[in-house]
């Protein structure tokens, strides 16, 4: 056996372990997802930081009154009362607010950052003005839109006391295009490609826009201390409790659509800044990435290589030849997976994902490059724009605010 038919037999078993733990993700997801989380219900505090108008801002406010959930308090937070979504809040919450759960709603002004990111600064903020009987912290971002059960499931594994070997709880994005322009669809692709990788294993990561932990913990963890200096929420929580050695718990009915419409220019920004942070925050994990990525790229185009040039010589190898068939096969299958699973977790969006879903199992292959290229270009820089503000990132708590 040649070195190249013994490289194609690492590639294709490394492919089906990997495909084994698709399926096992699948079949976790599917397992928890309808499962009752009708028991104790701990008080809860729903953060949400907000700053400009996002697709769908509407439909997702009125996500968060909606939840079917008590008790409850809703806090939303903004920087300063001139942002143009302050009167919209406003209307909104007067509104809404004798149609809701919640116990109390309240829109806070935390006012400008000086050391932390503005985001962190809101979450403090509002962290600062719990009811002192809160047992349970969740954080939603305003381009979320959130099912009715979403607090209910968020706070479920939390519902124990320190004991608890979960430290938090996440869900995560799904993008849904309000257009199927071709980057939009691309920006859908690359996400699910990141989010078949949660499952019920001790490698999750947090997602701010989705995610709950316990009073208690967050306070143990010291996150009311590290969240002074951040810029990152989730990945500075996903840090603190890897390092306390305690379990994210990923929660698939947590899982949650954002509506967007993205230019190539807002694509590339958006996924350069997401890797520019994990790199600065989880450099492991973004290593991981970036291997996994290169995996599937290299995996499929030089299995196509290898098997053109054994076909053509003189004596072809059917291993060789098979390499590139096999491979493709086994992403394809972790397209329709991924994209038969997010039919059922977000049934209410299916015809408005379905165009997404087309693209996922053609292009495949071209989301798996601009993957590639992207976690590439954030192997260098530190300076990132977020919502109207840029940072440089020293390290994950010494961060420079260069323009406010």
């Amino acid at each position: 056996m040649s070195g190249l038919e013994i490289l194609a037999l690492i590639v294709l078993t490394a492919q089906m372990i990997f495909t084994i733990q698709v399926i096992n993700n699948v079949h976790y997801a599917i397992k928890k997802y309808k499962k009752p989380r009708e028991t104790v219900r701990p008080k809860a505090a729903l953060i949400v930081p907000c700053k400009g108008l996002d697709d769908a801002f509407e439909k997702n406010i009125l996500s968060f009154f909606e939840q079917d959930y008590k008790p409850y308090t809703l806090l939303f937070v903004v920087q300063e009362q001139e942002d143009p979504i302050y009167p919209i809040l406003t209307r909104l919450i007067e509104q809404n607010r004798s149609n809701t759960r919640a116990q109390n709603v309240r829109l806070l002004i935390a006012g400008r950052t000086e050391k932390c990111s503005q985001k962190l600064h809101n979450l403090l903020y509002a962290y600062q003005q719990i009811d002192p009987d809160t047992e349970i912290l969740a954080f939603a971002d305003s381009d979320a839109c959130l099912s009715p059960r979403w607090l209910a499931y968020m706070a479920y594994p939390l519902r124990e006391s320190h004991k608890n070997e979960n430290g938090a709880a996440t869900g995560y994005r799904w993008f849904v295009p309000i257009t199927p322009n071709f980057a939009t669809l691309t920006l859908s692709g690359v996400n699910a490609k990141i989010a078949q990788l949660l499952g019920n294993t001790h490698f999750n990561l947090a997602w701010g826009g989705s995610m709950a932990i316990r009073v208690d913990n967050f306070r143990r963890l010291k996150l009311d201390q590290i969240w002074t200096t951040a810029l990152s929420d989730d990945l500075s929580l996903s840090a603190a409790v890897s390092q306390a050695h305690l379990k994210l718990k990923f929660i698939p009915a947590c899982m949650v659509a954002s509506y967007e419409a993205v230019t190539w220019k807002e694509l590339w920004e958006f996924g350069r800044r997401q890797f520019i942070i994990t790199r600065i925050y989880r450099p492991g994990m973004w290593l991981f990435g970036l291997i996994s990525a290169l995996f599937s790229v290299f995996g499929l185009w030089g299995g196509i290589a290898a098997a053109c040039c054994s076909f053509v010589s003189l004596h072809p190898s059917w291993i060789l030849i098979a390499w590139p068939f096999l491979f493709a096969a086994a992403q394809w299958l972790h397209a329709f997976l991924r994209q038969w699973t997010i039919g059922l977790l977000l049934a209410k969006d299916k015809a408005q994902i379905k165009p997404a879903a087309r693209a996922d199992l053609l292009l495949f292959w071209f989301f798996s490059i601009i993957l590639l290229i992207i976690l590439i270009s954030s192997s260098v820089g530190k300076t990132i724009c977020w919502r109207g503000m840029r940072y440089r990132l020293n390290s994950p708590t010494d961060i420079e605010i260069i323009k406010q």
